[in-house]
């Protein structure tokens, strides 16, 4: 079971996505503050991550280029999501997301984002030393 950590600070919106991934097959661990990210990836383990840019005064697109420039955080993939931004607004802007959905969206359509980014992510080649 692939696991999401979702982080939005209003609530209604991070219950409401909890409870589409969940149904959806996700395991799934919920944020209203961006204070916690890396407490919670670390005991978490997420296979990505769901980010909200505006978290009251963290800025999710400063916590997504840290979460990036990390070795141990570096890999795993970034959903930004944002009812301020459109999708055009990231075809120049890169803060080292994997993807962008613009609020209010349909879960369907995230759902859709979700699976083509953690299917990339298997398709990857691993190497393995023995």
């Amino acid at each position: 079971m692939k696991r999401i950590l979702v982080v939005d600070d209003d609530i209604e919106v991070l219950e409401t996505i909890q409870l589409i991934l969940e149904i959806g097959g996700f395991k799934v661990s919920a944020l209203n503050d961006g204070e916690e990210v890396f407490n919670r990836i670390e005991s978490f383990k997420p296979d990505l991550i769901l980010l909200d840019i505006s978290l009251g005064h963290i800025d999710g697109r400063v916590l997504c280029e840290q979460l990036k420039s990390i070795e141990s955080t570096s890999k795993i993939p970034i959903l930004l999501i944002s009812g301020l931004y459109n999708p055009k607004d990231f075809t120049t802007l890169n803060y080292g997301q994997d993807d962008f959905l613009s609020k209010p969206f349909q879960m369907d359509v995230l759902l859709k984002k979700i699976t083509k980014i953690l299917s990339l992510e298997e398709d990857k080649p691993s190497f393995h030393l023995n």
